[in-house]
């Protein structure tokens, strides 16, 4: 079996976040099924996200 490495991208601009200082990676706040990936830009933006899920809308 290939061992294939799993490249982890931002939800709102789809930047690869491999090795991005500052990048995190969180279980939605509404219904913890999904991991939301931010990237440092987005973060610090305030970018808005939704989840795949269930729709929830963050950050605020």
């Amino acid at each position: 079996m290939e061992n294939e490495k799993k490249q982890l991208h931002c939800i709102s601009c789809k930047v690869d976040i491999t090795n991005l200082t500052g990048s995190v990676v969180f279980d939605c706040p509404s219904c913890d099924k999904t991991k939301i990936i931010r990237c440092n830009n987005c973060r610090d933006r305030a970018v808005k996200y939704k989840c795949p899920e269930c729709g929830f809308e963050g950050p605020n």
